[in-house]
């Protein structure tokens, strides 16, 4: 990659990223551009260079977003040490965790911009539809790879269960965004504990 090259992505990312900061303390429409191009220090004619509108940024950063989670996942996953049903249990663990952590509890772009975004944009919906479409297959590979192994069971086929746990962890995300606790999340998992059952045992 030559120096143009290099200064060109460099400076879309850094726009990205200071975009993914600002719409997790603020939502997608509460973040104004002179707000952004202020806080990441480039020009409004940089900008432009490389988003046509508000709304291809915003689609670029929740693609940025998922691209980035599907890696922290396959990764996870793939992960040789320990069987599936450890690997989602870490998983949901690494979820309340980050929850835990992070300040004014904005760790999750998803959750926070998944119904502002829905009614916004439809192209924003669309991407942010791709994005937890591919987390839920992987949720669903994990989950037959677990059968396969003989790690776990599930009440369900796989799909309809992955779609099912993910839709549990949004909800309690949601609900422990507004109660600013991690009780929800602490709920959902033992939920997900129960749901993922090792072989021999009952539902």
């Amino acid at each position: 990659m030559n120096k143009i090259e290099s200064s060109h992505t460099d400076t879309r990312e850094h726009l990205l990223a200071t975009g993914e900061a600002l719409s997790l303390h603020l939502g997608f429409t509460g973040m104004g551009l002179t707000e952004l191009l202020k806080t990441a220090v480039v020009p409004k004619g940089s900008f432009y260079h490389y988003f046509k509108s508000k709304e291809a940024f915003g689609e670029a950063m929740i693609k940025r977003y998922f691209d980035k989670y599907d890696a922290h996942l396959e990764a996870l996953f793939s992960n040789p040490k320990g069987n599936q049903r450890q690997h989602l249990l870490s998983y949901y663990a690494m979820t309340i965790s980050n929850f835990c952590s992070s300040e004014c509890h904005t760790a999750c772009l998803a959750v926070k911009v998944s119904a502002e975004v829905s009614d916004l944009s439809e192209p924003m919906r669309h991407v942010l539809e791709q994005g937890t479409s591919k987390v839920i297959k992987r949720l669903q590979h994990a989950l037959e790879k677990g059968i396969e192994e003989g790690s776990l069971r599930i009440p369900f086929s796989p799909p309809v269960a992955a779609e099912a746990l993910y839709s549990l962890w949004l909800g309690a995300s949601l609900r422990a965004k507004v109660k600013h606790s991690v009780t929800p999340l602490s709920a959902a998992m033992e939920c997900v504990e129960q749901f993922l059952q090792p072989p021999g045992t009952e539902f």
